[in-house]
């Protein structure tokens, strides 16, 4: 079994325990928390006044309209679509927090939110433009910032993504679990970059994956998951 940079690796809840509970809602986090995950995983929007909520779609629906949430006030959006600060004020900051930025402007607003509570070197931002995430680095040292994308978008190659990564301080590459071979894993640790798996969502899969040295995976299956790093732990 190979190793990973990041031992133990991240267990990521993707929008939560969202098997069990209604995805990115504040009980989902919660529960997949209290059933072992060590990461919570969702998406994250800014509102008309500047407020980072967690949302998959970023699209508000009253009857047969809809609007994005970037077009909508806090205060007008529906109670389940909870903010930021208020998963750190349920949930504490004791966790890793992967956040999908589907509002690139949204950057600076959740850095602030996770420095307030001392938690913005336990945060890891998101994007598929290495471009806008490289752009981050400027605006905190300890934030980590991932790469997500597919190993057939890599036009230029694995290994001059990799060495981009490190030249540009982006931390790690996020690609679907069908992407991931023992020896990418290696390509992008020789680089000192992490690697990162998703839609691991089968025992067999999540084996799989730690078996390469992955760093971090991220399932809807929390207790598959947390079953399978548990396996890792006793090979």
């Amino acid at each position: 079994m190979a190793s990973p940079l990041l031992d133990p690796p991240i267990g990521f809840a993707h929008r939560g325990a969202r098997a069990l509970a209604p995805d990115n809602t504040l009980e989902s986090f919660a529960l997949a928390l209290a059933m072992g995950a060590t990461g919570l995983e969702s998406d994250v929007w800014l509102t008309s006044d500047g407020v980072a909520v967690l949302d998959h779609d970023g699209v508000v629906r009253s009857g047969m309209r809809r609007r994005s949430i970037g077009e909508v006030s806090r205060a007008d959006l529906p109670p389940h679509i909870p903010t930021l600060a208020s998963l750190y004020a349920t949930c504490g900051a004791d966790f890793d927090l992967s956040l999908d930025v589907k509002d690139p402007l949204a950057g600076p607003a959740v850095i602030a939110v996770a420095r307030d509570v001392g938690a913005e070197d336990r945060l890891w931002l998101c994007h598929h433009r290495l471009d806008t995430v490289a752009g981050w680095r400027p605006l905190s040292a300890g934030v980590r910032l991932v790469d997500s994308t597919r190993l057939r978008l890599i036009k230029e190659g694995p290994e001059r993504r990799a060495a981009r990564h490190h030249a540009l301080g982006v931390d790690a590459v996020n690609m679907h679990a069908a992407d991931w071979s023992g020896g990418l894993t290696v390509l992008w640790h020789r680089f000192g970059r992490y690697a990162f798996g998703w839609d691991a969502q089968q025992p067999r899969v999540i084996d799989s994956l730690l078996a390469m040295g992955i760093d971090a995976i991220y399932s809807d299956h929390v207790d598959r998951m947390v079953d399978g790093l548990a396996r890792r732990r006793r090979a």
